[in-house]
Parts: C-alpha cells; structure tokens; sequence
C-alpha cells in the first residue's frame, strides 16, 4: 500500500477472496438441496435417489427466485467442467469388480444396450412434443447451407 491507496495485488487478493466466499456460500446451498433430498428420500420411503429430489428442489427454489444467479452459474460450470474427476471412483470400483463383470458381462451388455436405446428413443420422443409448433413444420435434416454455385 503506497500513500494509503490498495495496490492492485491487495484488490485482486480481496476479490478473489469474496470469489471464493461466494463460491463456498453457494456449494453450501447445493450440498444443502442435496441433504434435504436425501432426509426427503429416506423420510417419505420414495423410490427415487436423494441427489436428485435436492436437484428439484434446487430446481423449484431457482424458479421461484426467477433467475440463476451468476455466482451459482460459475459454481455450476465449475463443476461441470471438472465433472470427469467424478467418474474415478466409479472407475476404480469397476476395476475392483472385474471378476464380477467377468462373470457376468452378457446380461450387463445387454442392459447397457437395451437402457441406451430406450433413453435414446425418450429423448426423442420428448425433444419431439417440446418443439415448437413453428418449427415442426421445417425440414431440420438440411445442414442449413446452400451449396455454392
């Protein structure tokens, strides 16, 4: 600090510092939705997993609010972007598994096969009746250029 004035140093430190405050604050609101749909789950008895009853209510909080805020988007994309480290442990178990998998891969290839079909064709099916009227009647197939004469 020369003659009282903050040195560009101690800004940035300060705004990292209430980067990361807000960060945390909003981590802690989607680990909160998670618990709560855990305690929902395991209180009600639904069969559905808790992770993803803490996602609607997220969901309903964020409509509610009627917008995302930028802080929860950065978190969000934050975690999406490193989202591939979350697939290590499930990767390390599989491998810990494999005489399982050995044993039985035919019926586990088949649901993988059958499940991806199935999510394929409900993806569609839903793409399909969400689309709006103005766009049903267009031809999506073309790429969209015209060939050069």
């Amino acid at each position: 600090m020369a003659d009282g004035v903050p040195s560009s140093r101690h800004q940035l430190s300060v705004a990292c510092s209430k980067a990361v405050f807000f960060m945390l604050g909003y981590l802690t609101i989607i680990f909160c939705c998670q618990l709560l749909g855990e305690l929902l789950v395991v209180g009600a008895g639904l069969p559905i997993p808790g992770p993803v009853c803490g996602m609607a209510i997220l969901f309903a909080g964020l409509l509610i609010r009627g917008s995302i805020p930028d802080d929860l988007a950065a978190v969000g994309t934050a975690l999406l972007d490193n989202l591939s480290l979350l697939f290590i442990p499930a990767g390390v178990g599989v491998m810990l598994h494999a005489s399982l998998l050995q044993r039985d891969w035919l019926p586990i290839s088949v649901s993988l096969i059958v499940s991806t079909a199935l999510t394929i064709a409900v993806t569609a099916l839903v793409m399909s009746w969400l689309r709006p009227p103005e766009l049903a009647s267009k031809d999506l197939t073309g790429g969209g250029f015209e060939e050069p004469k």
